[in-house]
């Protein structure tokens, strides 16, 4: 009896769910009580990188949900902990007298060093220690191209995805969960000061989230419901609601891809939903996916071209052009609104991310990591896969990237997918009365539409920091530069082997 109370330690890190969780299931599959723990993992030397502050402001409330979940339906609540997990496990193990440790998987260099120093430490001391898939529909190592590699393209990734059939159906939330009673250690949530207070900049994401599972639940229902419809064509509309704003929440592991890809495979199956609608957007957690991938197997995604050509491409320092992108001071108005909507949302458009982001790197020619950095600190979503992705895919550096030379003009970009000015005039107010004709590039507005719509250039609303077209044809230059460094290297290499050859 005594060896049967023992606990199963429940581990959670980005799954903060009960429905649909591999790891929860497992710990109750012998009957044991399950004693649920969350670690705080900051500022630890080999550990993971520390959550930027609107991440930290999210985790704080999914956090407090999760532990609301667990006592209303459960009788107890989550353990919270905060250091080095390779010290605090086994500590916790041996006070408990656990009889087994379970986690979900994570797939950064840095989180797998520590897992597999902890699977060590904890089986060390004669418990058993299992990891779980819960994150993606695919592992890593289970997609492979026809030479046996994994693939650094996204459409025959995608391709060899959806060849392997429809994911599990996802596991339910279990109905009756015997937890075991809290050890009298630990912190309180309010301990850990995740939230902003001097001063609290979180007003607009409180208005914007309702992090937890059942926000989750709620958001995906949402979108199935009203949004999906006409999915493929309006996900590009920022002034539309037309995407699914599921990403935080599929971030912290709130929802999983499986529960989605089930959820929107059954509206079809109802007749409820366009094919291509539903196609474009299971291709968008296909691109989740596909970052996933790239991080396990390229570790340095977050801090290293993936091209190495681009380590000698000759970025630019300059922080009063980097403040002025941050603030949305750009003097553009597509780029502004974007960025204000992060600060004040936590979130962007991703339509409107990558115009930002071909701002940074290629008007402004700042180095992508500036940016990746930015978003880490700021996005509730800021995920450390599709972050790093992203960013290398605009710059031109990463994977499946687009060309370095394809340069956003950011007033088409404005006047293509924000027609009636809705999103610019939502975000920019002091440029809500120009007329459409000039919203998009106010410094050519003429002086009498100006003085009309109360508005001064340079005191209202900024001068724009650079000239798109001098900017383009630096960019231009820039990149010519390299191209021109990576042909004299292959000629260098050839003739090093004419050389050595001649030689042998």
């Amino acid at each position: 009896m005594a060896e049967q109370a023992a606990p199963a330690l429940l581990w959670f890190r980005q799954d903060l769910r009960l429905a649909d969780n591999p790891a929860l299931h497992a710990a109750m599959a012998d009957g044991r009580p399950v004693l649920p723990v969350y670690i705080l993992e900051d500022g630890i030397p080999g550990g993971i990188r520390s959550w930027g502050r609107a991440s930290l402001w999210w985790l704080h409330y999914a956090l407090a949900a999760l532990d609301s979940d667990l006592r209303k339906r459960h009788g107890s609540g989550l353990l919270l902990l905060r250091g080095d997990p390779r010290k605090l496990l086994p500590a916790l193990a041996t006070q408990v007298s656990a009889a087994a440790l379970h986690w979900n998987r994570r797939y950064d260099a840095e989180g797998i060093a520590v897992d597999t120093e902890v699977k060590a430490r904890v089986k060390a001391l004669g418990l058993s220690a299992e990891s779980h898939k819960a994150a993606l529909l695919h592992e890593p190592w289970e997609i492979r191209n026809q030479s046996g590699s994994w693939f650094k393209v996204f459409t025959p990734f995608w391709r060899a995805c959806q060849q392997t059939g429809a994911p599990a159906a996802p596991l339910p939330a279990p109905k009756k969960l015997r937890l075991a009673a809290l050890p009298k250690l630990g912190d309180s949530l309010k301990d850990w000061r995740l939230l902003p207070s001097k001063p609290d900049w979180a007003g607009g994401l409180r208005k914007s989230w309702t992090p937890g599972e059942a926000g989750a639940a709620a958001q995906l229902a949402d979108f199935l419901d009203h949004r999906i419809k006409g999915y493929a064509g309006n996900r590009d509309r920022p002034d539309l609601p037309g995407t699914s704003r599921l990403s935080p929440h599929l971030h912290f592991g709130e929802i999983s891809p499986r529960q989605i890809w089930h959820a929107a495979r059954m509206r079809e199956d109802a007749g409820s939903l366009p094919s291509s609608d539903l196609a474009k957007f299971l291709s968008e957690i296909g691109w989740r996916e596909f970052s996933h991938h790239l991080l396990f197997h390229f570790p340095d995604l977050p801090s290293r071209n993936f091209r190495p050509e681009f380590d000698a491409f000759p970025w630019r320092t300059d922080k009063k052009l980097l403040q002025a992108w941050q603030r949305g001071r750009t003097g553009y108005p597509i780029v502004d609104a974007g960025m204000r909507e992060l600060w004040q949302t936590g979130w962007m458009h991703n339509r409107v991310r990558m115009i930002v982001a071909s701002f940074l790197v290629k008007h402004l020619g700042q180095d992508w990591r500036n940016g990746e950095a930015w978003f880490w600190d700021t996005l509730v979503d800021a995920d450390a896969a599709n972050n790093a992705a992203s960013w290398q895919w605009v710059a031109g550096s990463g994977a499946d990237a687009a060309p370095y030379f394809r340069i956003f003009n950011p007033m088409l970009q404005g006047e293509r997918f924000d027609p009636a000015g809705v999103y610019i005039r939502r975000w920019l107010p002091e440029l809500s009365a120009l007329p459409d004709a000039w919203l998009h590039k106010p410094w050519a507005a003429p002086e009498s539409v100006l003085r009309a719509a109360k508005l001064a250039l340079g005191k209202d609303y900024p001068h724009p920091v650079v000239d798109h077209a001098t900017a383009r044809e630096k960019a231009l230059a820039a990149f010519a530069s390299l191209r021109d460094k990576e042909t004299d290297g292959k000629a260098s290499k050839t003739v090093a082997k004419k050389a050595a050859k001649g030689a042998a």
